[in-house]
């Protein structure tokens, strides 16, 4: 008898030998039992997966005689002939050399014809390879085939199937075998088949497989005929080797491979298999399809190159497997792809952003650590105001005398002077409780406002008035925030101070929304500056300062205090001589600029 392969011969031959997908197996099975089947039904999913052997199956299970349970027995005559090739029942078409308008129409003039058994099955494999015309002779027959017919489409890019087909069938997409799964599988295989087959050719198997039942099988018959192919763990010496930036490890490992009859394709695609499972388990993505020495060495590289290393390599080596289409020597773009990658510490820009970026990175911890240690140090660091002396009665008569304000050092409007109140003398010591006929004295007022209420602020923190919080805002309180923050605040000024809280006066409503969002930052900055807790309510400017540099009316409001430069009077404008015509024309200025000099007149035309 001669020989015959693995996954052929041990395909299978009802529902519970289909491993890996009881997703659709159960369904399958619960639809055959119960007489409600499809007319079509579309199975996608990756190559060596269980689709046409469940087609297969499905084709017994509806023309089986002795069905139990949705499970064809295997023994009558229907199914041995399904088994054996020789059903007329089904027909199996190989849509990708089949793909004519002629071979749809041919299919379709044979679909009314009866057959032996209750049902006649149609497998198309590979459907999306259907030429346009072809699916649209397929439509309508897909659509309402006769009673005694199910059309099963197979195909492993379900994306490029029309929408058309997909809506008339039942979709069951099938997904690759975990490796527990496949792992049981192949020692039944070797232990039901024979074969003296060691753990590494076990481990090489189910590496080759990558999820994939016929793949493993088909890796596990090369084993079993000549042992584990020599430089079959090429992908990781070559991650490893990227890892360690060792260039000559690369290369040396290249050629290699290379000598022992491995193609340069074939070596990069096996690095790029390694590079996303090292990629994968960075992430913390499940690797259910790899065995636990796979995930180990997916463990390893992730941890030798990092996810930003490992992205990289990704990109390089897939433009570099592009470049091996067109390239003389398809080797030559795989071992500059390598080069490049083991050499990180050269000039590449993408290794020049990744220095500059931990730069950046350490700049900023090295920021916060100092930002946190100026806070620390801020109420410690903080002058106490010295105790005023209450003025004289003299004194209190007196008007103040206004004093000129130095020039702005910004192009904002002008802020008003408001004189600031004396700090508070030392506090008293606490005195006597009050007896229930002696009423307690009212508090006094400030000249910010009105008397702090009894929810103020602590009397253990300084108390800011609004010349050192305005001088504040024009210094350097705002240097440490974001420039939004600061573009915002010097939009306005501050007004008052009063029981903790200092009012912002803001040009208009708009302004108000946008110095909102971003107060919290300012008042954290004044407790760090300054040491004291400040609430800032913004509210709109009723008497905003004039622009510096026009002639306005004379101020209203707080800004009155202001001093007002004299105008000049001029005297009557009739006795007014007018001035010299001193204007000059380009010209003039370039005869005057380099004398003897003389205009020529363009010539005519």
């Amino acid at each position: 008898m001669t020989h015959q392969s693995l996954y052929r011969r041990y395909r299978s031959q009802n529902f519970a030998q289909i491993i890996g997908q009881p997703h659709i197996t159960t369904a399958l099975r619960n639809a055959v039992a119960q007489n409600r089947h499809g007319h079509a039904y579309l199975f996608s999913g990756p190559r060596g997966t269980g689709k046409t052997s469940t087609a297969r199956v499905l084709a017994k299970a509806l023309n089986c005689e002795n069905l139990e349970d949705g499970e064809p027995c295997g023994t009558c005559k229907s199914c041995v002939d399904i088994e054996h090739g020789t059903s007329f029942d089904l027909h199996e078409l190989d849509a990708a050399s089949n793909n004519k308008v002629d071979d749809v129409r041919d299919l379709i003039a044979k679909v009314a014809l009866g057959s032996p058994g209750r049902t006649k099955v149609y497998i198309l494999d590979e459907v999306h390879m259907l030429s346009a015309g072809a699916e649209n002779a397929l439509l309508k027959t897909l659509e309402e085939p006769p009673a005694h017919v199910v059309f099963v489409l197979a195909t492993t890019e379900p994306h490029k199937v029309v929408e058309t087909i997909r809506s008339r069938t039942q979709h069951h997409e099938f997904k690759l075998l975990p490796a527990t799964d496949l792992d049981k599988h192949v020692r039944w295989v070797i232990a039901d088949a024979g074969l003296d087959v060691d753990e590494a050719g076990i481990e090489f198997s189910l590496r080759q497989g990558g999820g994939s039942a016929r793949d493993t099988l088909s890796a596990l018959d090369l084993v079993a005929a000549g042992g584990v192919p020599t430089g079959s763990d090429i992908g990781r010496e070559l991650a490893l080797a990227i890892g360690a930036e060792d260039p000559n490890a690369a290369i040396l490992a290249v050629q290699g491979a290379i000598v022992t009859g491995r193609e340069p394709r074939t070596i990069g695609e096996a690095t790029l298999r390694s590079l996303r499972n090292g990629f994968l388990a960075s992430m913390g993505a499940p690797l259910d399809q790899l065995s636990e020495a796979a995930q180990a060495e997916a463990a390893e590289i992730s941890k030798e190159l990092g996810a930003r290393a490992i992205t990289r390599s990704l990109e390089t080596l897939g433009q570099a497997l592009v470049e091996m289409r067109q390239a003389p020597d398809p080797r030559v773009p795989l071992e500059v792809a390598l080069l490049r990658l083991a050499r990180r510490g050269g000039s590449d820009s993408a290794v020049l952003l990744e220095r500059i970026e931990a730069l950046e990175a350490q700049v900023q911890a090295l920021g916060s650590a100092s930002a946190q240690t100026e806070s620390a140090n801020a109420p410690a660091q903080a002058p106490a105001p010295a105790p005023a002396q209450p003025p004289s009665p003299a004194e209190s008569a007196a008007p103040p005398t206004p004093k000129p304000r130095p020039p702005a050092t910004r192009p904002e409007a002008a802020k008003p002077e408001v004189a600031a109140p004396p700090p508070p003398p030392a506090a008293p010591p606490p005195p006597p409780a009050p007896t229930p006929t002696q009423a307690a004295p009212p508090a006094a007022a400030t000249d910010d406002g009105p008397a702090p209420s009894q929810s103020g602020p602590r009397p253990d923190q300084p108390k800011i008035t609004l010349a050192q919080l305005q001088d504040a805002l024009d210094g350097s309180l705002l240097e440490d925030l974001d420039q939004r923050i600061r573009t915002r605040f010097k939009s306005g000024r501050f007004t008052s101070v009063v029981d903790g809280t200092a009012v912002f006066a803001a040009p208009n409503s708009h302004y108000v929304d946008r110095v909102r969002e971003v107060s919290a930052d300012v008042e954290a900055a004044i407790q760090q500056k300054l040491g004291a807790m400040i609430s800032i309510d913004i509210q709109i400017d009723q008497n905003p300062a004039p622009p510096s540099g026009r002639a306005t009316g004379p101020p209203t409001g707080p800004a009155s205090s202001q001093p007002v430069d004299a105008v000049e009077d001029v005297g009557d404008v009739a006795e007014l001589k007018p001035a010299d015509n001193v204007a000059v024309s380009g010209a003039d200025r370039i005869t005057e600029a380099f004398p003897g000099a003389k205009i020529v007149p363009p010539p005519n035309k």
